[in-house]
């Protein structure tokens, strides 16, 4: 699969997000919307906003369950999701979300509370992603062009599981997008 416009990117979200997110009472849209809606609050700027709103959308480009991570399989989702992006927008959208899992590590490793905010998927899914890194991996990581673009999306990722929460619709994003669009 790849995305050749923003109206595909936003009708994969559109069409697929209405599973739900983990155990966060919450849909993968609404977890999608709520995180572009926290990155543009705080200022984020709209490549890193956009990057919020599609954070997860290698989700929705697989023929499978969207928990994966609950039969022990990780979906790679931050890859395939980059990959999608990659053409259409660019690193600037592309290498945040291709970071954001790397960074729940990077943190993980960094930062001793950051584990045991970790909701039990959450949890669940670091596993088999690598668990936290090692201090060679963290350097490593840390030393990468988007790194600290990656923390920001894993930070506002984390937050963005409010049930309920109202946020503007998919569609208040789509000229944003458009004008980050290649």
């Amino acid at each position: 699969m790849q995305l050749r416009t923003v109206d595909e990117a936003f009708d994969l979200v559109a069409t697929r997000g209405d599973g739900a997110y983990g155990l966060a009472g919450v849909t993968q849209l609404e977890h999608a919307l709520q995180s572009a809606h926290l990155a543009a609050q705080e200022g984020r700027g709209d490549e890193l906003t956009i990057a919020a709103l599609l954070h997860d959308i290698g989700h929705f480009a697989i023929d499978h369950d969207i928990d994966l991570a609950s039969e022990g399989v990780d979906d790679l989702h931050e890859v395939s999701g980059a990959s999608l992006l990659a053409d259409l927008f660019g690193p600037d959208v592309a290498e945040p979300v291709r970071l954001h899992v790397p960074a729940k590590r990077w943190l993980c490793a960094t930062e001793p509370d950051y584990y045991a905010k970790l909701a039990a998927d959450s949890v669940r899914s670091l596993k088999l992603q690598g668990g936290p890194m090692t201090v060679d991996e963290a350097r490593t990581f840390a030393g990468q062009p988007y790194a600290a673009a990656g923390i920001l999306l894993r930070r506002i990722d984390d937050q963005a599981k409010e049930p309920g929460l109202k946020t503007p619709d998919l569609s208040a994003y789509r000229d944003m997008a458009a004008a980050l669009a290649r």
